[in-house]
């Protein structure tokens, strides 16, 4: 699982299994699924970085995704063993971040998906653009000193 060729170090990783109702009528994998599944690592990776919802209800600030780009490079079908890796490449430290994911196919390490999301960082109540408290500031200085 570890040996895949991410494009970069460290990720965090989550193992998926494609069930049958995450297919679509062509047979494969529906693409609202990868992008459900992109937005669930992001938030558990915010979890082991140690900023995760409580930190944001705290602050009252949270990353908000303003982009999202996905190059599908391959089906997946259900029965399918995925393993999907992300990480925080790049931010401001004031406002804004980059996450970046890769997915793999367990069974022949087909690379299926490259994504990338940008982020702002949000007022909660407003819901307008504010200044990463020190703890997001924080959590992104160790996701991306982690990639090298």
């Amino acid at each position: 699982m570890l040996n895949l060729p991410w494009r970069h170090t460290n990720p965090l990783l989550k193992r998926i299994d494609v069930m049958p109702e995450h297919t679509d009528r062509l047979g494969h994998t529906n693409n609202v699924c990868y992008l459900s599944w992109l937005e669930a690592i992001a938030w558990e990776h915010m979890e082991h970085l140690g900023c995760g919802w409580s930190v944001n209800e705290q602050t009252g600030k949270a990353m908000a995704i303003t982009r999202t780009e996905m190059n599908y490079l391959a089906a997946s079908y259900a029965g399918d063993q995925l393993i999907l890796g992300t990480w925080i490449t790049a931010s401001d430290f004031r406002l804004t971040s980059v996450r970046e994911f890769e997915l793999y196919r367990l069974s022949d390490q087909k690379r299926l998906l490259e994504a990338q999301m940008a982020f702002a960082c949000i007022d909660l109540k407003t819901g307008r653009a504010s200044k990463m408290p020190p703890s997001l500031v924080e959590a992104h200085k160790v996701a991306i000193a982690r990639i090298g």
